[in-house]
């Protein structure tokens, strides 16, 4: 039996996405493949592993070539950041931008 959908308007833009947990291999490569496999393109990466304990990411990516909603990747996102044990957060970039001005 099929289930119904309903139509998302694909992501427009780029966004930011943030990753914190506990260091442990296979982070960048399981967010990178997760973005990649919802067609969404990495402009830069900045990661940072504190007291050889701590990871923290930051990505900006760039929505525009996916045909999937901003809500749904954010899910997928957020699934497989709880398969790896982190923390993923994804804001659109002018969102973040409003946040964090002085």
């Amino acid at each position: 039996m099929a289930t119904a959908t309903t139509p998302t308007t694909p992501a427009a833009g780029r966004a930011i996405v943030t990753i914190v947990g506990l260091d442990r291999v296979g982070i960048i490569a399981g967010i990178a493949n997760a973005l990649a496999e919802a067609n969404v393109n990495i402009l830069d990466i900045s990661q940072s592993v504190m007291r050889e304990e701590f990871f923290t990411m930051i990505m900006m990516v760039d929505l525009g070539t996916s045909q999937l909603g901003f809500e749904e990747i954010g899910r997928r996102l957020k699934a497989k950041g709880r398969d790896l044990g982190v923390q993923v957060e994804i804001q659109r970039e002018d969102i973040f931008n409003a946040m964090h001005r002085v």
